[in-house]
């Protein structure tokens, strides 16, 4: 996809300042500073549209990406950040839910990873959610340029392995300095999305084996 135009639309805190113009959405879940501002404007080469905070959990809505005419991006709060309030996780996670759940243009969840430590358990409990929610989720590995190439396999399998990822699935790798995996991941979210297409593709019709398929 080539993107001509990118812009920041709303940092939503309920349904009611969702957009209703039923485009498809893709959300991206993480820890904090697992590098999902980064991400973002790596895959619509921009430098500074999504923001990067010094402040890990200072993220407390959904913030949304209009991309072109065709999806947006919507970026979760952070998950795992020791100083925010139990309080206060436990109202993220059920604002969060009832997106994930109930958001009928949501096609996607991108689950980031640190590529360079083993998933946390926050990681592996969003994971296992997502999962048995039925809800599709692509794992992708984040900051690849952080670690020696000739390393990568071993920590994908880590990844993997940890996550209890199905046989055959694989984490996407990605580097937002490199620009690693940009083109593979955008072939992905075209898919998911249906772009060019009437109707939006099942997860039995996106054939790329990185996206998690339903158990049987």
């Amino acid at each position: 996809m080539k993107v001509n135009q990118a812009e920041f639309i709303i940092s939503a805190v309920g349904p009611s300042q969702y957009p209703e113009d039923a485009l498809p959405e893709i959300a991206l879940a993480g820890r904090s500073n697992v590098g999902k501002s980064s991400l973002i404007n790596c895959l619509i080469s921009r430098k500074n549209l999504a923001r990067t905070s010094s402040q890990p959990g200072k993220t407390q809505t959904l913030n949304y990406y209009k991309i072109n005419q065709d999806l947006y991006f919507v970026d979760l709060p952070g998950y795992g950040y020791a100083k925010v309030s139990k309080t206060k996780r436990e109202q993220w996670g059920k604002f969060i839910e009832s997106y994930l759940l109930n958001r009928e243009p949501l096609r996607l969840v991108m689950q980031l990873v640190d590529l360079r430590h083993p998933p946390s358990k926050d990681d592996q409990a969003m994971y296992e959610w997502l999962r048995h929610m039925d809800v599709p989720v692509l794992v992708v590995a984040t900051k690849a340029d952080k670690i020696p190439k000739s390393r990568w396999p071993k920590h994908l399998k880590i990844v993997r392995e940890t996550l209890g990822m199905d046989k055959g699935v694989q984490p996407l790798m990605f580097s937002s300095e490199l620009g690693l995996g940009k083109d593979e991941l955008w072939g992905i979210l075209e898919q998911a999305i249906a772009y060019g297409e009437s109707e939006p593709q099942t997860e039995e019709v996106l054939t790329s084996a990185i996206i998690d398929p339903q158990p049987s």
